[in-house]
């Protein structure tokens, strides 16, 4: 009963979202006030439909209602209840409705704190962002039903993927969905701005709050999922430019490029046509990541479907949305020419190289993700582009943006001195320039890798530091005046610092160590010992584990034990491996264990990760960046709102 009154809900739901659509954006047109007003009305019902269904299917993991197929197919009796919860999304159907689950709840965010818009643009707002939860509604009830009944419910579940059972990955998918979808709201700002025919500094103002969340969310969602595959994967690495993986940085690096864009138009009222298309470009790259995630076209650890059929739904909704905003951008191109001048020695110029190097890195990342595909499709062969592609091709791009951000930052708008801008970050220059040279020193290996990115994150973290005692008037008592979007941007910067350098040291400085050990052998690696003390077979709740005990010695000193395992789940018939970590400050001692050996012991890989949770570190630092700056009083304000007469 409750099963058929959600799917039934979700049919409302597409119906409201349909009238949401045309009803506003009429009454827009013809600015008739309640029909505007009904946007409003449409978004909180379309929010409490969808829950309801989202809330339904959650009710039915958790009880194993194994009458559902996605239940039946996702989810088994013996699975514990944080992976029974997690498996709603952990499947194609499940995370679509997650997926419009969170177009809703944006759409209603809308129609609630944005009542200081002006009536018009809420309304196309609305309109918009009604529009691509009908197109996602449709494909969900068309192609992706998750309340399939099956005709005989199984005694038990086949169990959801033993790769997503674990708690990174429980986190990662909602964190990225907030911010894949937050970036709709972008959007649907962008094309109310074409339609309405006016971009001005209110509209940079009121666009950058929505596009802050969605990249704070993001870099959530990425940083979870590095990390998840840190540990969990068992291979060392915690970035493998996997398909997948791609589809989410990309996006990330347009809405950068966007926050840093629409700060010109709020500043400035300069880049307008620039900062509308990034909005386009952020959305349609989170639905190239949808469709990379569930047409099967390009394999994947983290795909959700292999279905063809699904895939060129997806295609569809883009080329509709996306091909159809940029119908319109170049309609209303001649709208939204901007008259202000700017020297090239100017934080507008910085802010434009910013946006130049992102954009052409996120095009670097789509060519080599979009490569193999293409290659088999126009020459029949098959391709596989990896590391070595990313890293040569990317890394350059990413080391200009890390040196030109603090200059960017400090430089001021319009006209500007390059020279007694480069005198204020003297002192961070030469820190940068220091440290580079010890690291040179110190180090065993000839790279150069490891002291340039110690340089780097030293010459961001410095220059974020300096801007703001620069912004303070060189005074500690002035620092908590600062608006908390000054202290946004600098900890942002200086997040990214470390995460450079952290990627670079861990890179450059790592020490592997691969082995044959038996219970009670000792191996000697980067001046520590790792100690084999046990071998034992344990049963967890749903799976067999082969699970080995290690004992490190730092100097000497006997550390807490840590354990690997290499995990059978019998359910899904499915190996997984656990690795054993030690985490430090400094360096984590990352420890595999691999198949037992013909003559005895078992295989062994050792690893000394400097910096390691430097990465991760940096994330965090960055997503409080945007959470900062997200709740400075300005993003608050109506900004030069004007109202419907």
């Amino acid at each position: 009963m409750w099963i058929e009154t959600a799917h039934f809900g979700l049919v409302l739901a597409f119906f409201l979202a349909v009238t949401g659509c045309v009803v506003p954006l009429i009454g827009a047109a013809t600015l008739r006030r309640s029909w505007m007003d009904f946007g409003a009305v449409s978004a909180l019902g379309q929010l409490a439909l969808v829950a309801f269904a989202f809330g339904v299917l959650t009710l039915a993991f958790v009880t194993s209602d194994f009458s559902l197929r996605i239940v039946a197919v996702n989810s088994h009796t013996l699975k514990p209840m944080i992976y029974k919860v997690a498996g709603v999304w952990g499947n194609h159907e499940g995370s679509l409705l997650l997926w419009v689950l969170i177009l809703t709840l944006f759409a209603a965010a809308v129609a609630v704190l944005g009542s200081t818009l002006p009536a018009t643009l809420r309304a196309r707002v609305l309109g918009v962002q009604s529009a691509v939860t009908t197109a996602f509604l449709a494909f969900i009830l068309w192609t992706s039903n998750p309340f399939e009944r099956l005709p005989v419910a199984p005694f038990d579940g086949a169990g959801l993927n033993p790769l997503l059972q674990d708690i990174g990955l429980a986190l990662h998918p909602p964190f990225l969905y907030l911010g894949y979808v937050g970036l709709s709201i972008t959007f649907s700002f962008a094309i109310a701005a074409l339609l309405e025919g006016r971009v001005d500094a209110a509209w940079g103002r009121w666009v950058r709050p929505w596009t802050l969340a969605a990249w704070l969310f993001l870099t959530i969602g990425i940083g979870l999922g590095s990390w998840w595959a840190y540990y969990e994967l068992g291979w060392g690495g915690f970035w493998f430019w996997d398909p997948v993986e791609n589809a989410s940085f990309m996006p990330w690096l347009i809405a950068a490029a966007l926050l840093h864009s629409a700060i010109v138009v709020e500043k400035r009222e300069l880049l307008k046509a620039w900062t509308i298309l990034l909005a386009i470009l952020a959305f349609a790259f989170s639905l190239v990541g949808t469709f990379i995630v569930r047409s099967g076209v390009l394999t994947s650890v983290h795909a959700f479907a292999n279905d063809p059929e699904r895939g060129v739904w997806i295609l569809l909704i883009l080329c509709i949305f996306v091909g159809g905003a940029l119908v319109l951008f170049a309609w209303r191109a001649t709208a939204l020419e901007t008259r202000g001048v700017f020297s090239l020695i100017s934080r507008e110029s910085a802010l434009v190289a910013n946006n130049v190097l992102l954009a052409i890195s996120c095009f670097v990342v789509f060519v080599g993700t979009i490569w193999p595909l293409v290659a088999e499709m126009l020459f029949d062969r098959r391709l596989s582009v990896g590391p070595p592609f990313f890293d040569a091709a990317f890394t350059p791009f990413m080391v200009a943006l890390a040196v030109i951000l603090p200059v960017g930052s400090a430089i001021p708008w319009k006209r500007a001195t390059l020279g007694k801008t480069l005198r204020r970050l003297t002192p961070a220059f030469t820190l940068a320039a220091a440290l580079l040279g010890l690291a040179w020193a110190l180090q065993t290996t000839q790279s150069l890798l490891g002291p340039i990115g110690l340089a780097l994150g030293a010459w961001l973290v410095a220059g974020a530091v300096t801007e703001i005692f620069t912004r303070a008037g060189g005074r500690v008592s002035r620092l908590g005046r600062l608006p908390l979007a000054d202290w946004g941007k600098a900890t942002a910067h200086a997040g990214l610092g470390v995460t450079i350098f952290a990627v670079a040291a861990l890179t450059a400085w790592e020490v592997e160590d691969v082995r044959v050990m038996a219970q009670g052998d000792t191996a000697r690696i980067g001046g520590f010992e790792v100690e084999l003390r046990k071998v034992e077979n344990v049963e967890g709740p749903n799976f067999f584990s082969e699970s080995a005990t290690f004992l490190v010695r730092v100097n000497g000193v006997v550390q807490n034990p840590i354990v690997a395992e290499r995990r059978f789940y019998p359910v899904a018939a499915m190996p997984t491996t656990e690795a054993a970590i030690l985490n430090g400050f400094w360096r984590d001692i990352y420890v595999v264990i691999g198949d037992a050996q013909p003559g005895g012991g078992w295989a062994v890989r050792s690893f000394i990760k400097p910096f390691a949770n430097w990465i991760w570190g940096g994330c965090i630092i960055m997503a409080l960046g945007a959470l900062l700056s997200l709740f400075d009083r300005r993003h608050r304000m109506a900004a030069g709102a004007r109202r419907l007469a």
